[in-house]
This record gives C-alpha cells, structure tokens and sequence, in this order.
C-alpha cells in the first residue's frame, strides 16, 4: 500500500487535475492526502475545494485532506473572529472574489461585517462543511502527515493546533528525527539550504520531509508517493514531471523503506 502526499494548492485547480490523473494509484488500496490550503492566491480556489470534497466523500477510507492555515482564516473570517484572511499577502481577496463575483470592497468594521454575509451566503454550504471538519493530521504505518509542523518532541495529537497550522520552526526542520513527518506550508526556498534537493524543490532532512514547492508562476505542485520516494510534479504550463528519488535519502526515512520490504 502507497501514500500519495500532496503539497499546498493554493487554488492552482488546473495543476491539481494534471497531478490526480498522473498518478500511479490505486484507489482501493493507496492512499491520497492533501496537506491543506486548497485556497488563496491562485485562479480557482472553489474548485479546488470541489475536486478535492468529492474524492473525500467518493473514497473517505482512502482519500484524507487536512486543514491549512488559509482555510482556517477563511473560517475565522466568516466567524467573525478575525480578519487577517482579506490582507493582500495572504491572497484571500482572490477566493472572495472567486466565490461571491465581486472584489472586497473597504476594511471599514460595517462593510466587514457585510463582506462576512457576503461571503457565508456565496460559498456553497456543503464547502463551508467541508472545511470545517478537516482534520489537523493524519498517521498510517509510513508517516505523520500535518500541514505545518509538530510541537518539539509530541505527537500530533498533543500538539497545539496553532503548531500544527502555523509554525515555522528552525529546530524541527533540521532537527527532528521522530517518525518521519511530511509538511507544507513553509516553501521550500524558504526551507534550510541544506535538505533541499535542488531541482526537485523539495525538502528532506533526517525525519522532516517538506511538500510546498511554491505558488509562483513557475513553482510545481507536488506530490510524493511513500515508501517509494516517488515525485511526480505539475506545472502551470502544463508540463508534468516524474522523478525517483533514490539518493539523499537520510536512514531515519531509508528505515521506512526497509519496513515496507523496499531495501
């Protein structure tokens, strides 16, 4: 049995497709997961959601897809808790856009509590669901799998939420050395120089396997399939990718492979 891990989205809906259909996998014994934020920033973050709900709801014992942080703010938008989702470095105005047909309007507290109705009533309810009862991790016998990291030294499910959302550390990157643990959300670039795997884009060090290749014109959506160490990659013009990864391999994860009778 695979597990086919793909980065952030970031509403690139045409690159998802591309990837979904290249992949070797078998629906009834692999597993899929998303490791969140399907929206913000690029041309079609509804159907994102749309594609990656129904293969959670046609295949819910194989397909998995966990809760970003952009998902988690456009929640506490419509909740009325915050409003960080709308600032322009975050890309949320995008998917407001995408979704009600019209671009936020002012940062005034009474046109924001308008903007939030706005909002509720033109995301489709079953979205709205959807992304509220995304989990913030899943486990199989091959990895943890979060969408940012883990508290130092805990299991997921003793970590804070706010971690498993949010965090950027410098420690877990280069230092972790648990179960191994593939996550997204920070981009690769931005990852320590030493774990990147240069062209592929994606990054491995001891137990830390990162997943977000970027969201520029240029940057691939990825996925890795587990034990394999298989990368297949799709680009916004159209291009796919497919490499075997067979050398920086750290033994913390080459140990993952033995497990599973690859070595």
């Amino acid at each position: 049995m695979k597990t086919f891990v793909v980065g952030d989205i970031h509403g690139r809906c045409a690159q998802l497709l591309n990837l979904i259909d290249m992949l070797p996998r078998d629906p009834e014994t692999d597993t899929l997961v998303f490791l969140g934020d399907l929206i913000d920033r690029g041309a079609d973050a509804p159907g994102c959601v749309e594609n990656v709900m129904k293969l959670c709801q046609e295949n819910p014992e194989r397909v998995v897809c966990l809760r970003g942080n952009h998902e988690q703010m456009l929640m506490d938008f419509v909740d009325g808790e915050a409003t960080i989702w709308l600032t322009p470095v975050v890309g949320g105005q995008r998917t407001f856009e995408q979704y009600t047909g019209q671009a936020p309007w002012t940062d005034h507290d009474i046109d924001l509590e308008e903007m939030r109705r706005t909002l509720e009533s033109a995301v489709p309810t079953e979205h709205l669901l959807f992304m509220r009862n995304l989990p913030f991790y899943y486990e199989d016998d091959h990895a943890i799998y979060v969408h940012a990291g883990l508290d130092e030294g805990k299991h997921p499910r003793e970590s804070e939420p706010l971690s498993l959302l949010w965090m950027r550390n410098m420690d877990f990157y280069k230092n972790y050395r648990g179960k191994p643990c593939v996550f997204g959300h920070t981009p690769t670039p931005l990852l320590p120089l030493r774990g990147r795997l240069g062209r592929h884009g994606i990054y491995i060090s001891h137990s830390a396997v990162g997943l977000d290749t970027g969201c520029e014109r240029q940057s691939p959506l990825s996925c890795l399939s587990l034990p394999e160490f298989n990368l297949y990659q799709t680009y916004a013009d159209g291009r796919e990718e497919t490499y075997q990864i067979t050398s920086f391999i750290p033994d913390t994860l080459r140990e993952m492979q033995r497990r599973a009778g690859l070595t």
